[in-house]
């Protein structure tokens, strides 16, 4: 999964941005149980890159909803 920019999080609606929230949660998850077992290699760095982005995510989602 690629980087998300905010430009691309601000054109989701909000059924969208909830399922893409979902998805890249589960997909950290999967990559901290790899991490844990000792399996991760090359993928390591994607673990701050996807935090960061779920972070993008929320805060849209926070703006959305304050609005």
């Amino acid at each position: 999964m690629a980087r998300i920019s905010m430009k691309t999080v601000r054109a989701l609606n909000e059924k969208d941005l909830k399922s893409k929230i979902q998805e890249t949660r589960s997909e950290l998850g999967k990559l901290r149980v790899d991490g844990s077992k000792g399996t991760l290699r090359k993928e390591s760095g994607k673990i701050k890159a996807l935090r960061h982005d779920i972070a993008r995510m929320l805060t849209r989602q926070n703006e959305m909803r304050n609005k």
